[in-house]
Parts: C-alpha cells; sequence; structure tokens
C-alpha cells in the first residue's frame, strides 16, 4: 500500500517534470530548432493545431526555419500564431512557404529568456509541491480512517517529503544547464 503511493507519487511528479524539460526545449538558445514550434497552437478550422501538423518543417541555414504549408489558406493563421507566441519573431512568406529568421540573441534577450526559464521552473516547483499536499492529505485522510496506522503515517509523509525535496534539487539542475545554455554566447 505505501509503496504503491509512493509509486503513484513518483510517477505525477516526474511527467510534471517531463513537461517543464518539454517546454525549455521549446525555449530557443541561439540557435533555428523546429521544436520551438510544436507548442504554437493554430487555429485551424477552429481546432487548436500544433503548427508541425499543418506543414513541413526544415531548417536551411543554423538561424532560419523554413514551413512548407500544406494548406496554403492556413498560411495567415500560422503566421498570426507566431506573432502570438513568446518567440519574438516576425514571421514572413511568399505566398507558398513561412520563413522565420532568428536574429542572434542579445544580452537583453538572453536575460529575458532566463527569467521566463525561472518562471516555468518555479511553476513546476508549485505544481510539485501541489502534488506533495494532495498525497498528504490523503494520507492524513487514510490514517483517520483506520486504513493506515500512525507508524505508516510518518513513513509516508517522510518519503514524501524527502521525494518532493529530490525532485525540487532536479528542477534547479536543470534550471541551472538551461540558463547556462542560454547565457553562452
Amino acid at each position: 500500500m505505501a509503496d504503491v503511493m509512493i509509486d503513484s507519487t513518483k510517477e505525477r511528479m516526474n511527467k510534471t517534470i517531463a513537461v517543464l524539460k518539454s517546454e525549455l526545449g521549446g525555449l530557443r538558445a541561439g540557435r533555428a530548432n523546429p521544436q520551438l514550434l510544436e507548442r504554437i497552437l493554430v487555429d485551424y478550422y477552429g481546432t487548436p493545431t500544433p503548427i508541425p501538423q499543418l506543414g513541413n518543417i526544415s531548417t536551411p541555414e543554423a538561424r532560419m526555419l523554413v514551413i512548407a504549408v500544406w494548406d496554403q489558406k492556413a498560411i495567415p493563421a500560422i503566421e498570426k500564431a507566431i506573432q502570438k507566441s513568446d518567440l519574438g519573431i516576425n514571421p514572413s512568406n511568399d505566398g507558398k512557404v513561412i520563413r522565420l529568421l532568428f536574429p542572434e540573441l542579445n544580452e537583453e534577450r538572453r536575460k529575458d529568456l532566463v527569467k521566463v526559464v525561472h518562471k516555468k521552473g518555479e511553476e513546476c516547483k508549485v505544481a510539485i509541491r501541489s502534488i506533495r499536499r494532495d498525497v498528504m492529505e490523503q494520507i492524513k485522510k487514510d490514517c483517520k480512517s483506520s486504513t493506515i496506522t500512525e507508524d505508516d503515517q510518518k513513513y509516508l509523509e517522510e518519503k514524501i517529503q524527502k521525494l518532493t525535496d529530490d525532485m525540487i534539487k532536479e528542477i534547479d539542475a536543470i534550471l541551472t544547464a538551461k540558463e547556462k545554455e542560454i547565457l553562452s554566447v
């Protein structure tokens, strides 16, 4: 019973960290990366659709992405979605493809990106703590209803707290690595 609760909590926390890694992968650090466009949703005939599902994305140069859109009527919607995103890029098109030219990151933009990284990291930490709080409440309920003993309660609370602390350390390590990647010229 106790191991099942710890394992499920660990799994939920790991999924939260996986989401953070995915979001941070979408932040650019000097190079054009097709992964940057995966999280941008386009209103395609009333359905939010990721850009990679609307066309082929290629990287002809280190700082350029080209989107060959399958449905030419979707080009304005894709451009609008890119402009609304946090990429800070203005797309251009020739009627057939959309080009995204990534400027060199200046010091100010790098610092802004670091702030975004820290914000996402803090959101992830809050999510981890929320999972911990939910599990702790469940442990207390189980103890009150005599499903588990007080010794089990104490053991579980200690294990969950240690797991939470370990996850927070892992998040800090991920944030430090991403910050270093962004700030390196």
